[in-house]
């Protein structure tokens, strides 16, 4: 017997079902659409989401008092049902995998640590949907969103490496029925929620004042113990010159040395021994990385939150790895580091795959982790180089290196006064910066790239070979992405955009750019797809920091410098 769903109980939602055959409304032909507390019936409510029959199936259409929000906390409810019933699913095959390949078994354990974070996602928004019968905090519905927004993403990972594995093994027929219509139910209750309650305009944080934006000598102003800042300064060789305010807060320090004179000698010993599930109120827990090349894959699971990582810098703080597609290795899981612990934060380091092009996907960093920051770091690879993989993110002044799709993935993310460097791919290739993900016309995820320089890599710069290269290509139905106030070099396509396949999610998708400069950004050659737009201020102020990401109600807390508007 299944046990029993942690979301609150649905007694009122049941009393109104009971309710049915004393009340019959239908607002199918209303205009405008009603209010989220207006009674609807599921033939009307349905049309708002994208499987309309599916959607008819699957709520109660007896009930003629129930308003959206009640359909959407019964969809979620539903949702939390099907998660755990897939999770054992794949737990079932994984105890039955003597037959299957190393490939098959990797791709299975990918769909398991998926289906075990849609299963904390469904719960947080079952209870979120529960709290109240009125209008959400603003922070609350975008989490929500959010959250909703990812668990497609997640079904549609497992889902990609269930197809790439399929031929290996026989588990299509058994994971592709219940991962088809698992989408479809989130799809309807992200699609629900968003009608329920996602306002058409959000209403923003106020923006924080410049003394909260500090930042001091290019370095974090953190605040520490005597201790830990006797021990961070002594070993880094660095006064962090301070006030007591706009402080950092670190709760503890562990130091990285390969050459022994710290905590750990690798990374990972020192992630293992950072405390589980902090809300980040005390601070974060600081792991300062010495100089060094530090070849190990690290994971930051979904417990380890609030982690802060400090390097020596771009090019002395490597962490590197060669795990690639062509050796066995899924997408997903051929990451040199990959997070997913939420309030991740990192400085100063490198993360690089040195698989090579040859070797195809091969990730440097996948990033999972919601409300994450990455600041002067640098991403090196060919395909597949930095998995912006789901939830929020924000990237300033990173390096990002790559050939194919080398920024990709559906998270909702914002690169700002970053350096994109294209290389030289094998030679029957093209170069794609980006490959969004977005899947469902509802998720509030995207790739925003603000303030950004496109130029040649070195090796790509000076050799004799031409190569086209483009803003990007639409890896998914709904792919979005934006690029504003940046300068593009001469190495960009006239044309700016590349399809994937024929006329896959060419008026589907949204691909647009806004007031962008340099030889490569003249939109008058630009493809003439529906899905692409030359856009407005006004446009452009959806896609920066502050809209987003709400970065102001989380940005600041990190120490890391960002605009919050257009430039």
């Amino acid at each position: 017997m299944a046990s029993k769903l942690s979301c609150s109980s649905f007694t009122k939602f049941l009393i109104l079902i009971g309710l049915s055959a004393l009340f019959s409304l239908s607002l199918a032909d209303v205009v405008p659409p009603p209010s989220p507390t207006t009674p609807v019936s599921t033939s009307t409510i349905c049309k708002s989401t994208p499987y309309y029959s599916f959607c008819k199936s699957v709520l109660p259409n007896n009930n003629s008092s129930a308003n959206v929000r009640d359909y959407g906390q019964f969809s979620i409810r539903k949702s939390l049902s099907s998660a755990r019933k897939f999770l054992s699913l794949i737990e079932k095959y994984l105890r039955h995998s003597s037959n299957l390949t190393i490939t098959a078994i990797r791709a299975l354990e990918d769909c398991r640590l998926l289906a075990e974070l849609n299963m904390d996602f469904l719960q947080s928004s079952c209870k979120t949907v529960n709290s109240t019968t009125t209008n959400l905090p603003t922070f609350d519905t975008d989490n929500v969103q959010t959250l909703l927004s990812a668990i497609l993403t997640n079904t549609q990972t497992c889902l990609d490496g269930v197809q790439v594995t399929a031929s290996a093994w026989s588990l299509q027929n058994g994971l592709y029925a219940p991962l088809s219509n698992d989408t479809k139910l989130y799809s309807v209750s992200l699609a629900l929620f968003t009608k329920g309650w996602v306002p058409k305009k959000k209403k923003l944080p106020s923006h924080p004042t410049q003394k909260q934006l500090a930042f001091r000598n290019g370095r974090l102003p953190l605040k520490m113990s005597g201790r830990n800042q006797a021990i961070y300064e002594t070993v880094s060789r660095r006064k962090l010159l301070q006030t007591n305010e706009d402080q950092i807060l670190v709760s503890d320090i562990v130091i990285v040395s390969q050459k022994g004179w710290g905590n750990f000698t690798t990374v990972n010993d020192a992630v293992a021994a950072a405390p589980n599930n902090t809300n980040g109120t005390n601070g974060y827990f600081l792991i300062y990385i010495t100089a060094g090349l530090y070849q190990e894959y690290v994971s930051i699971n979904k417990n380890k939150k609030y982690l802060m990582m400090i390097g020596d810098g771009i090019n002395r703080t490597v962490i590197t790895g060669d795990h690639n597609f062509v050796d066995g290795w899924t997408t997903f899981n051929s990451s040199t580091f990959a997070v997913v612990g939420q309030g991740f934060v990192a400085v100063n380091i490198t993360f690089r795959n040195t698989a090579g092009a040859i070797k195809h996907q091969a990730v440097a960093v996948r990033n999972g982790a919601d409300l994450s920051t990455f600041y002067s770091c640098s991403f090196e690879g060919y395909q597949d180089t930095l998995y912006t993989h789901s939830l929020r993110q924000f990237y300033r002044e990173c390096d990002i290196y790559g050939t194919v799709d080398f920024i990709f993935g559906n998270a909702a993310a914002v690169f700002q006064n970053c350096n994109m460097y294209p290389r030289l791919p094998l030679s029957n290739q093209f170069n794609a910066i980006t490959a969004q993900g977005r899947t469902d016309p509802n998720q509030n995820t995207g790739t925003s790239i603000q303030n950004c320089t496109i130029t040649a890599a070195d090796d790509l710069a000076t050799s004799n070979i031409t190569i086209q290269t483009y803003l990007g290509r639409p890896w998914k139905e709904y792919s979005r992405t934006v690029y504003m106030q940046s300068f593009m070099d001469s190495l960009i396509n006239p044309l700016g955009w590349h399809e994937w396949s024929g006329d896959f999610a060419l008026n589907t998708s949204y691909y647009a750019e806004f007031n962008n400069t340099g030889p490569g950004s003249n939109t008058s050659g630009r493809v003439t797809w529906p899905a692409f737009y030359i856009i407005n201020s006004m446009n452009a102020t959806n896609f920066t920091v502050s809209s987003f990401l709400l970065g102001d109600a989380w940005l600041p807390q990190t120490g890391v410098p960002y605009t919050p508007g257009l430039i």
